[in-house]
């Protein structure tokens, strides 16, 4: 269902939507090939093509040749990792889409589909206390992985950073994470702050001088890192009108035997500093993976760099499959949705939205499993609407197992219980829990997130909680009452592994499926929330068809004034206004159709 309601900007930002989607965007070069009038498929082109050596190389559209450039020296700055916990409202320093894939990626090219009211952007350049405009830096950063170079130190692990700093240089920089001892020759020891741990860092020979770029001219930005087995490593910068610049060398941590994700971002330059965008800035950032095969890489909600920006990450949509793996996130200062890599919810009375995008009604009441994965779980409380509305149900309470913490969300005058224990969340506020479970409150929207990603929104309407559940991973084994079996979009499976095919019967629905996600007084996280409500099922289907026409004529009328359209959200909004009351209708504006409705 619906996952945002009219709930002001602040608001919007702990709605729980997908953005992930697969494009294509890989050409490869074959004699007496044209390249492409556009600059990102020439890029694409130039990024595949061999250089003749290594050093620093120059192209311009529409050539398809590398020509040798005098390399400059990169600047002695640390790009260094992430640390600590991740912010659930920053971009960088963890919190960022990253594509994976279980195969090794050989190159991955990040640009900027869309750039919507950037006007000017001010940081600090190279840890200058002074903030300037366009001081910023693109990254290409790789998922840290097994090096040699770390033999004898437990837990250490190779990093690598395609980076372009726009004080005019693109360059690699490579780390040692947590290689805890006196660094190697030629490399740099960088304590990390906060902690006793110690890591080395190293830039590589070469940068390849590129102009400055202001940050108006971002949409024409493009940052390429590949890596060649037993070879060279080479980072590959295009600005406007096909002006491409590269530095080849040699691979230091031999990256080519240990790519596997990978994120691309614009932060800070340099020291763990933030770039910051003007109000009312989106960007819409392309990481496309070339890792040998057309499988779409999987979502993960990680991030690696330590740099930030002053945007935050939203939106989740479906992940259709498309030739050429491409990760899209959404990052935004103006009103968005938090991030997830798939999403899934509980609307009105009660309106289920599955993972795979199915909308059908659960009218059940009692406590059930609304998703669960191996150390995850959400469980609601549904009440039935009798008197007036027997057939109907509404959620009552939501709790999530996130870890060791448990936090439960209620309708009472504390709504937040952490581990049984009411705690009291101010209005803007951030509650960090030390297991690294974070709740934010804006207004009457409580979002419960941990560092996997994975996340629990739930907006207290008065009578009635609208749930969203979002996942830090995708593709990835989940079940509930918000699950689809495998391979499916459109059907349903109980607790033992039986497929429903929609359309569903009305008793294999309750009888069978909604019982087998039932949960027990003693396996229940919501005694929280007080004592189990009395289970039960419908007497029977529940539509907005069934209403009295006057009172389905005036509660459409609210629907359709508030910007819903003809179909199944339409009929949903309708039999909520109804039971609900007006307010009900917030939840469906701006919301995407669904993928299938289930009967």
């Amino acid at each position: 269902m619906p996952l945002d309601g009219n709930l002001g900007r602040m608001l919007n930002r702990f709605a729980i939507a997908a953005v992930f989607v697969l494009v294509a965007a890989a050409c490869t070069r074959t004699e007496g090939t044209q390249p492409p009038i556009d600059d990102q498929g020439y890029t694409e082109q130039m990024a595949q093509l061999a250089m003749p050596a290594k050093g620093c190389f120059k192209a311009s559209f529409p050539k398809l040749e590398w020509q040798e450039v005098a390399c400059v020296a990169p600047p002695n700055q640390p790009y260094p990792p992430k640390i600590g916990r991740r912010s659930p409202q920053t971009v960088g320093n963890g919190t960022d889409f990253a594509a994976e894939v279980p195969d090794l990626i050989g190159s991955a090219t990040g640009s900027f589909a869309r750039v919507t009211g950037v006007t000017s952007e001010t940081g600090k350049v190279n840890g200058s206390p002074l903030a300037v405009a366009n001081a910023y830096a693109l990254q290409m950063n790789v998922k840290p992985f097994t090096t040699s170079l770390c033999s004898g130190h437990p837990g250490c692990l190779g990093w690598q950073q395609f980076i372009y700093s726009n004080v005019g240089y693109a360059f690699i920089q490579y780390w040692l994470e947590t290689y805890n001892a006196s660094c190697p020759s030629g490399w740099t020891n960088y304590p990390v702050p906060g902690s006793t741990v110690t890591d080395c860092w190293q830039n590589g020979p070469n940068a390849v001088s590129v102009a400055t770029q202001p940050i108006t001219n971002l949409a024409s930005l493009r940052l390429s890192g590949t890596a060649t087995s037993g070879g060279t490593d080479a980072v590959i910068m295009t600005t406007g009108g096909g002006s491409v610049n590269a530095a080849n060398q040699d691979s230091i941590l031999n990256l080519a035997a240990g790519w596997h994700g990978v994120e691309f971002v614009l932060v800070g330059d340099c020291c763990l500093s933030q770039a910051n965008f003007n109000a009312n800035a989106t960007i819409v950032v392309n990481t496309v993976v070339h890792h040998g095969s057309t499988a779409a890489p999987t979502c993960v909600v990680e991030g690696f760099t330590g740099e930030t920006n002053n945007l935050t990450l939203v939106g989740t949509p479906p992940l259709p499959t498309q030739s050429a793996p491409t990760i899209q996130s959404t990052q935004s200062n103006i009103a968005g949705s938090a991030a997830s890599c798939s999403a899934a919810s509980g609307i009105g009375d009660t309106h289920l939205r599955t993972f795979g995008g199915l909308l059908y009604d659960f009218q059940a009441s009692g406590d059930f499993i609304l998703a669960q994965t191996t150390d995850f779980v959400v469980q609601t409380r549904q009440v039935s609407g009798a008197p007036t509305w027997p057939n109907a149900s509404i959620n009552q309470a939501l709790a999530t197992q996130m870890g060791s913490t448990r936090v439960a969300i209620c309708l009472a005058e504390t709504p937040v219980v952490v581990d049984g224990k009411p705690t009291a969340v101010s209005d803007g506020g951030v509650l960090s829990l030390p297991s690294g479970v974070d709740v934010v409150r804006i207004g009457n929207v409580y979002l419960v997130s941990d560092q996997s990603g994975n996340s629990l929104r739930a907006v207290l309407n008065g009578g009635w909680i609208d749930a969203s559940v979002g996942l830090g991973r995708w593709p990835t084994d989940v079940a509930g009452l918000l699950a689809n079996p495998p391979g499916s979009l459109i059907d349903l499976v109980a607790s033992d592994g039986t497929v429903f095919k929609t359309p569903i019967s009305f008793e294999d629905l309750y009888q069978r499926y909604g019982e087998s996600w039932r949960v027990a007084p003693a396996d229940s996280l919501l005694s929280d929330c007080g004592p189990a409500t009395e289970a039960g099922n419908p007497s029977r289907p529940f539509f907005a068809k069934d209403l009295d026409a006057p009172t389905r004529d005036r509660a459409q009328a609210i629907c359709i004034k508030a910007g819903v359209k003809e179909g199944p959200l339409l009929d949903a909004c309708t039999i909520d206004v109804a039971v609900l009351g007006e307010a009900a209708a917030n939840a469906y504006v701006g919301a995407t159709p669904p993928a299938a409705v289930g009967q």
